[in-house]
């Protein structure tokens, strides 16, 4: 069945000036004058034999059928921009990351800035998630994960580090409970819920502790923690900044929790995703090096 398509030329005028709501957004956007802009959709309207905008020059509104007309290409250009990507092979343009969000907020992004600085061509977009990732139905190029084998299929893997967990709370505290933590609220986040048993399996220690308190994200976990609402397990590099500064310490360091941090690439190479792995497995050699994991 043949489809019939009226010129994408006129189809991208139509949905910048829908988007921005002014032909001269619309214009600056796509680097073109006002006036072409304006003959485009004035080409589009007499094709399609429907007005799209209706009203005063200065105040122009979306007719009903321009509302519909664009509902529909915001989510087909955003389609052919996802294919497109899938295939192109170059060291500029987006590069779409997923990424475990306290991950992203405690160690990728205060360390990202040298990336960009490297390649300032190549725009990063991260995405919060520690779901298990599908490169035939999501539209990452890299995710970020830690755990264990077998990874999802149609990912390359590149190691990063291993990871270590241990009970962190806020100095005051430790002070307080000299040794006895059954007063303490044991916090958990929904995330990793079972965090608390296997650091007492890996570690080998049994820490008597108060309520259970739970929070949606471990981000949320890690603030109460240092804001000495109770004691927690946590990853190193999750709190190595807030040890350093002295928000939180750790009474029995780090053990080995089994896991690992890894970055998952589509098996079909591009040149930004080969980029980006690269300074990732750098910054976590350095990261290693430079930050020995306290025992």
């Amino acid at each position: 069945m043949a489809r019939h398509i009226p010129s994408l030329n006129a189809l991208r005028a139509f949905e910048a000036a829908g988007r921005q709501g002014r032909m001269t957004l619309a214009a600056d956007e796509l680097n073109v004058t006002h006036s072409a802009i304006s003959r485009q959709i004035k080409h589009l309207e007499a094709m399609l034999g429907v007005p799209l905008f209706e009203g005063p020059k200065n105040n122009l509104r979306l007719t009903e059928a321009g509302t519909t007309l664009l509902s529909g290409l915001g989510s087909a250009f955003d389609q052919i921009d996802a294919s497109v990507r899938l295939v192109a092979d170059t060291e500029e343009g987006a590069l779409d990351i997923s990424c475990p969000g306290t991950f992203s907020m405690r160690w990728l992004i205060p360390r990202l800035y040298r990336f960009q600085a490297e390649h300032p061509q190549i725009e990063v977009r991260l995405t919060a998630s520690s779901r298990p990732v599908d490169f035939d139905r999501d539209g990452f190029d890299v995710a970020i994960r830690v755990g264990d084998p077998p990874w999802p299929k149609g990912g390359e893997v590149v190691p990063l580090f291993p990871e270590q967990t241990g009970l962190v709370l806020a100095p005051p505290l430790l002070q307080t409970a000299a040794g006895d933590f059954s007063g303490l609220a044991q916090l958990h986040t929904r995330t990793r819920p079972r965090a608390w048993e296997n650091w007492r399996a890996r570690s080998g220690r049994t820490v008597g502790t108060g309520p259970r308190l739970d929070y949606e994200h471990f981000y949320f976990m890690l603030e109460a923690a240092r804001a000495g609402l109770g004691v927690c397990v946590a990853p190193w590099p999750y709190v190595i900044d807030d040890i350093n500064a002295g928000r939180l310490t750790p009474p029995f360091g780090f053990t080995d929790s089994g896991h690992h941090y890894v970055a998952l690439r589509r098996e079909r190479r591009n040149r930004k995703a080969s980029l980006f792995c690269s300074w990732l497995q750098q910054e976590a050699e350095a990261f290693s090096a430079a930050h020995p994991v306290l025992r």
